[in-house]
């Protein structure tokens, strides 16, 4: 594989809830940082957010959520990467996410969780030190 250029980050909204404006903060925040950022908008299935992402050639997928169906939703995008066999993506998130639930997730494989008020800058640190083509890492 061993494509170059900027890393490629599909940032998501899953689900019902209709509040994106952290999302947006985020998407803008690693555009700015260089990187190619794919917002798909609002009330997205996690059927289309790992379409898209697959589509895209993503390096990685950010979900935003605020609906509390962190744990269901997490889990579905992460199960569809599975069986389209592109794990390779990696799946990060914020939100509205209790301290409890963060445990459970990194085992479900999600790469990382922000809780509200991370700074954009820890995200686009975190992004750029995890986040990398093959033939960089």
């Amino acid at each position: 594989m061993g494509v170059s250029g900027p890393i490629r980050v599909v940032v998501a909204k899953p689900g019902l809830d209709g509040h994106d404006r952290g999302a947006k903060v985020i998407a803008r925040a690693l555009r700015d940082a260089g990187m190619e950022v794919i917002y798909t908008g609002l009330h997205q299935t996690p059927e289309q957010i790992v379409d898209t992402a697959i589509q895209e050639d993503a390096d990685a997928i950010g979900l935003s959520i605020l609906s509390g169906a962190h744990m269901t939703l997490f889990a579905k995008v992460i199960e569809l990467l599975r069986d389209r066999e592109a794990e390779d993506i990696k799946v990060f998130g914020g939100g509205i996410i209790p301290e409890d639930d963060i445990a459970p997730l990194r085992e479900l494989g999600v790469a990382a969780i922000f809780t509200p008020g991370t700074p954009t800058t820890d995200v686009i640190t975190w992004v750029n030190d995890n986040i990398r083509h093959p033939a960089e890492a």
